[in-house]
């Protein structure tokens, strides 16, 4: 009879530990209070998620502005040659380079020269601004310091130096140094020439193509001075129209000669 007391009380007491009543009322929650709390992890997680999107899309936002940072402007110009100036060397004379310039974009674009010595060299033109597609051919000079200290004439090295800006402009317009100083942001360093003398006694290619191209330059120069043809529509037998009233003229003077002449007798 102990035992099967022993056994009631322990089957009470397993009953009392998993009995419905104290199940509902102590861990499941209610149904209004369940929406409500999976409604807050919902929105808890949406705005979880809002603040990865975010971060997210900032630091691709960071990356891609340092990457194109770091990537190398585009080149506006093309030039020839295309990082050295070739002047043959004469020691105490003004010699003369010359690098033909291509704007290889779809717009126009202005170029600009500078140089480490103003006082001993200058360009021709300084500066200009080319249509998609238009080149010229420039022509720089330069006086030429004698040797120092004994040293061999082609030993010699420059320390001069000349840089060529680009900046991209709306259509054709006069050029003015100052457009480089008003969009200071958007002008590209297209190139750094370095100064290399040639022996002129001496043939080699760069010397033929440097003649070559001076003498295209100096042809572009006397065309450009040259007056502009008139361009306007010609009326057709315009020319015949003038002539032949001069010719009416003359023998109307001619007659008129002779009538006086007959009259006088």
């Amino acid at each position: 009879m102990a035992v099967e007391s022993e056994k009631s009380g322990s089957d009470g007491k397993g009953w009392s530990f998993c009995r419905m009543p104290f199940w509902q009322t102590t861990h499941t929650p209610s149904s209004s209070s369940s929406i409500s709390y999976m409604h807050n992890v919902h929105q808890q997680n949406q705005n979880n998620l809002q603040s990865l999107d975010r971060s997210t899309h900032q630091s691709s936002t960071t990356v891609s502005s340092m990457a194109k940072s770091l990537l190398p402007t585009r080149k506006r110009l093309h030039l020839d040659p295309s990082n050295k100036l070739y002047f043959p060397y004469e020691p105490g004379k003004q010699v003369k380079s010359a690098i033909a310039i291509k704007n290889t974009c779809k717009s126009h674009v202005a170029f600009k020269f500078q140089t480490t010595a103003p006082k001993s060299c200058y360009m021709r033109p300084p500066g200009g601004i080319l249509a998609p597609g238009e080149s010229i051919i420039a022509t720089v000079f330069k006086f030429v310091e004698p040797p120092e200290n004994n040293e061999k004439p082609m030993d010699q090295k420059s320390k001069v130096k000349f840089k060529i800006m680009s900046l991209k402009v709306q259509g054709e317009m006069d050029y003015v140094p100052e457009l480089f100083d008003e969009q200071r942001d958007q002008v590209a360093v297209e190139q750094i020439l370095r100064v290399i003398f040639l022996d002129p006694e001496r043939p080699s290619p760069a010397m033929d193509k440097l003649k070559r191209q001076l003498a295209e330059a100096e042809a572009a120069l006397e065309a450009r001075k040259k007056p502009p043809e008139e361009s306007g529509p010609r009326v057709a037998g315009e020319g015949l129209v003038i002539d032949e009233w001069k010719e009416r003229r003359e023998r109307y003077l001619a007659r008129q000669q002779v009538e006086g002449l007959v009259d006088s007798v």
